[in-house]
């Protein structure tokens, strides 16, 4: 027996795991729209440092993710191209599977939450897990238990419906994925306004430059060049080990940032931004935020080096130069984006 997709659904190879998984239902319902357009209008880059209480510290490239006072990335994207999105969360493991089966019957591919590292098909090291990553399922089979997954890659994955639980049901911090999926309503979509792109940058450009906290945006950089220096302060080797590639991770095109941090996807941005304002300038900041995505990049590697070498708190002084070199690049950039605004 064979494991279809529905009918209509094609799998995409993509960058970022929650633009991907919405470029597969905006083709879905006939409306081509780029990743890089869909993060820039969602407000989606920035900066983030957090280490939580029993978790390892990551540094994060995302903006507009949803936190309390935020609507998500989702649904701002949605507002700006005329599509409807709701989320939705349960604790109910057979509620989350009921109402996924009954999309998938109705012919409609499901949005999902989940943790990555339940998902058979990755290769993680057994102790990672990231609840944060986002899917599509595109297909069922009833008799056979299982579920077609749409991910970065164009292939499709079948799996099981108790793997596709255990990874919606996880409870490993520091994003649980509570079930949750996402509705979509095409019947008012458009292209977006110059208007609204103006104020898309500008959300992304506060949050770079004057965060609500200092955890966040450029402060939020500088400090990731303080704390990472302490580590091996409060680590032992293996954890600092695993620490080290959390991090490559959430820099890496690995990761689902499309590579440097999502600087190289929001330099793509602001060249289309450019075309639907009518200015150029953005075309060159992009230019200059593609080539910072070059040097979170070798940051990466610095840490990926640090995940396989003897003695891995020998290379955080190296990483945390770059991250003070990077912090001053981006300042740079996002006060030149600032201008032309303001």
């Amino acid at each position: 027996m064979t494991l279809l997709s529905i009918d209509g659904f094609k799998s995409l190879e993509t960058h970022h795991c929650v633009t991907g998984s919405m470029r597969h239902i905006y083709e879905f319902h006939h409306f081509p729209i780029s990743e890089d357009l869909l993060l820039g209008l969602g407000a989606g880059v920035g900066f983030v440092y957090w280490h939580m209480k029993g978790t390892m510290p990551f540094y994060g490239g995302r903006a507009n993710v949803g936190r309390p006072g935020e609507e998500g990335l989702e649904k701002t994207a949605g507002k700006r191209t005329g599509v409807q999105i709701e989320s939705f969360h349960t604790s109910s493991t057979r509620k989350a599977e009921k109402a996924l089966i009954d999309m998938l019957a109705a012919g409609e591919p499901v949005m999902l939450q989940v943790d990555m590292g339940f998902l058979p098909y990755f290769d993680f090291p057994e102790e990672y897990h990231f609840g944060g990553h986002v899917i599509v399922v595109g297909g069922h089979d009833p008799a056979l238990g299982q579920v077609l997954i749409a991910d970065r890659d164009k292939e499709l994955h079948p799996t099981s419906l108790e793997d596709l639980a255990r990874a919606r049901g996880s409870k490993f911090k520091p994003f649980p994925p509570r079930h949750a999926w996402y509705t979509f309503d095409f019947s008012g979509k458009r292209s977006p306004k110059p208007e609204e792109v103006r104020q898309a940058i500008c959300e992304v450009v506060d949050g770079m430059l004057e965060p609500p906290i200092t955890n966040l945006g450029v402060k939020g950089i500088r400090k990731a060049v303080r704390r990472t220096l302490k580590w091996p302060e409060s680590m032992d080797e293996n954890e600092l080990r695993y620490t080290c590639f959390n991090i490559f991770i959430f820099i890496d095109f690995t990761g689902g940032t499309g590579g440097g941090i999502f600087r190289f996807m929001y330099g793509r941005f602001l060249k289309e931004a450019a075309a639907i304002m009518g200015d150029g300038r953005l075309a060159d900041i992009g230019e200059e935020i593609y080539a910072i995505g070059d040097q979170w990049q070798e940051i990466a590697q610095i840490f990926h080096a640090a995940y396989t070498a003897p003695d891995p708190a020998s290379y955080l002084p190296e990483a945390a130069n770059h991250l003070l070199a990077v912090a001053n690049c981006e300042q740079a950039a996002w006060e030149r984006l600032h201008k032309i605004f303001n």
